[in-house]
């Protein structure tokens, strides 16, 4: 499949883009609706939106580039290259949870409350974008024997793109069904952070282009932190609420 969809004055527009538009525009087509449902002024989402996606792409590129580092050292102008690629999507979420943060403590609203509403559309969005990697025929996995193997440079591989789009849609319907029937704030979020994260551990597994940091994959090292800080959090601060309703 061509990467590029067409051109506009001679500039390629390449499906990869094109299936992340779509895919953020979902999550947040799903997380207005969402807002309207709890509701949340809509508004604070779409305010949120136009910080949160220029923060996500710089800390998507930044991540990439710190694992890279002794590329990008050598010719920092590529640093600025986002269309040669090199976005990694755990900078995104990184920069996004740290966005969210900083925008509600202005607005002087619950981050839990913005971050529950927000996940189902997250993971939603990654589970559309990352049919973006089946266009440019990248992020796959090892070879394989299996039926469902792709070709890719006249080698069948997993597609381990499709893998972790499952799981997300999967993540997606759990969240769906989890968020009218959690019991604290904010454990939307955090199921989201422990479901995504197990899939995306083992994915990475099988993947030949892991970011490395030593000898680890760095998707699978933070992937695993971020399964015991979202349960450890999830425990605690439910047991807190406990403790809180013992005393009233």
């Amino acid at each position: 499949m061509n990467p590029v969809a067409f051109e506009v004055f001679g500039i390629s527009v390449r499906w990869y883009g094109i299936i992340l538009a779509a895919g953020i525009m979902c999550g947040l087509l799903y997380a207005l609706r969402e807002s309207k449902r709890v509701g949340m002024d809509e508004n604070i989402i779409l305010d949120l939106v136009i910080f949160a996606i220029p923060a996500g792409v710089i800390g998507a590129r930044l991540y990439y580039v710190i694992f890279n580092w002794d590329y990008y050292s050598k010719d920092p102008l590529q640093i600025l290259n986002i269309r040669g690629g090199g976005l990694a999507i755990h900078g995104t979420l990184i920069a996004a949870v740290i966005t969210g943060v900083i925008y509600t403590r202005v607005k002087k609203i619950s981050f839990w409350s913005l971050a529950d509403i927000a996940s189902p559309g997250l993971i939603l969005g990654q589970a559309i974008g990352r049919w973006g990697n089946f266009v440019n025929q990248e992020a796959h996995g090892t070879p394989t024997d299996l039926p469902w193997g792709i070709l890719v440079d006249g080698v069948k591989v997993h597609p381990t793109f499709l893998y972790e789009s499952l799981w997300n849609f999967s993540v997606f319907a759990v969240l769906l069904w989890y968020r009218k029937r959690k019991k604290t704030e904010g454990n939307v979020f955090l199921l989201y952070l422990i479901l995504y994260s197990v899939g995306r551990f083992f994915v990475e597994g099988l993947r030949t282009d892991s970011l490395m940091l030593g000898s680890i994959r760095a998707a699978q090292l933070v992937s695993a932190a971020a399964v015991v800080v979202g349960t450890a959090y999830m425990y605690f601060r439910s047991k807190k609420k406990d403790i809180n309703t013992t005393s009233e």
